[in-house]
């Protein structure tokens, strides 16, 4: 009798050969998500038995399911990318889902991303313990309804990580950003230990006499990192088929990785150590932000001009913000928040259109005299 690991591995064989669908991977999710959820019973009852557990709080079922899917969420991610990941490129020399010839993601860049799924999953089960507990207030959880609700939200976490990590293209990679960043954001203002630290800036959540400066500053170097990711992976099937439009896409790419280098520098250096390189980074993201996207028409011509002119709009709509605060309109809090927004909605927006600016275009075939229509 074949045990569960023999049929994980004889599937994730079949997945790195030449059947690579949709179904092969959607049935390996099912039996990676199946695998975590026996794990989860099976460590969560010897744990939960003989007591009764908060829905959250520390030693809450919460807490622990949110630990647990972290550590489900990174294994799964890694089982995914292995799962994917060919021996040789193939015939287009492509690898790892991206359309880069002969390039694959950079260990440092699987680190980033590992780490954000697992970021996600830990403040999301929180999330929902604490949404429970205000539901059920005062509500025990036993033994055996604890195991089984720990052992669900592991196989979600396993089944969805998995499914992130073999579909990893850098339009679902820029989604996982968002999410990463939302959910990275609101945990720091939760955490925050002044209740008041908008009345500065957004990165009053970073200073280091703040509580919430490991998880904001953190929060930032890997989104930084995973922007630079993008960068690289969303310019690559650009058209470059004359020097012009090479050195467009070069700019194009070097503009959005040091928009990603001077994010992770607002995390390494925080205002309160490092007013000077902080406020310098901080305002340097905005500065190149505008120059990639005012310049787009002429680095990038195959650019539509309906994005072109969307870009436009929005850097017109960031100099409206600054204009705001310097006469006492707005405070700086709601100015970088709102910046935020813009800048990181484009850059989602960038990637689906150069995707589509960079796939070949197939002629419709013509019409011969036995299509034509009977008269």
């Amino acid at each position: 009798m074949k045990t569960l690991g023999d049929t994980i591995l004889r599937v994730l064989r079949q997945v790195r050969g030449a059947d690579r669908s949709d179904a092969v991977f959607e049935a390996t999710a099912l039996i990676v998500g199946a695998a975590f959820l026996v794990l989860g019973f099976a460590i969560g009852l010897p744990v939960f038995w003989g007591r009764e557990l908060a829905i959250s709080g520390a030693g809450s079922i919460g807490v622990f399911a949110a630990v647990g899917g972290a550590v489900t969420a990174v294994i799964a991610f890694v089982v995914g990318r292995l799962a994917v990941r060919p021996a040789e490129p193939d015939a287009e020399g492509l690898r790892d889902g991206f359309s880069v010839p002969g390039d694959r993601l950079r260990w440092y860049d699987l680190v980033a991303i590992a780490f954000a799924h697992a970021a996600i999953a830990y403040l999301g089960w929180i999330g929902i313990a604490e949404l429970l507990e205000r539901s059920f207030t005062d509500a025990p959880v036993f033994a055996f309804p604890g195991a089984v609700l720990v052992a669900v939200a592991f196989a979600l976490t396993g089944y969805v990580s998995f499914l992130s990590a073999v579909a990893l293209t850098p339009t679902v990679l820029s989604l996982v950003l968002t999410v990463f960043l939302v959910v990275g954001a609101f945990a720091s203002m939760l955490a925050s230990s002044d209740p008041h630290w908008w009345r500065d800036n957004l990165s009053a959540l970073g200073m280091s006499t703040n509580s919430a400066s490991l998880a904001f500053n953190v929060t930032l170097i890997i989104a930084g990192v995973m922007v630079t990711t993008i960068s690289r992976y969303a310019t690559a099937g650009l058209p470059a088929s004359d020097p012009i439009d090479r050195r467009g896409r070069f700019i194009v790419r070097g503009g959005l990785i040091l928009l990603g280098v001077f994010l992770a520098c607002v995390g390494v250096f925080p205002v309160d150590e490092f007013f000077l390189v902080h406020n310098t980074v901080a305002t340097g993201m905005t500065v190149v932000f505008a120059v990639v996207v005012v310049g787009l028409p002429w680095f990038l011509r195959s650019m539509p001009r309906v994005f072109v002119v969307f870009g436009w709009v929005y850097v017109l709509v960031i100099v409206l913000l600054a204009v705001f605060f310097a006469i006492g309109y707005y405070n700086l809090t709601a100015v970088e928040l709102i910046a935020a927004v813009l800048i990181f909605s484009w850059i989602i927006v960038f990637l689906r259109t150069a995707s589509s600016a960079g796939s070949p275009r197939v002629p419709a075939p013509a019409l011969t005299s036995e299509d034509a229509p009977a008269h």
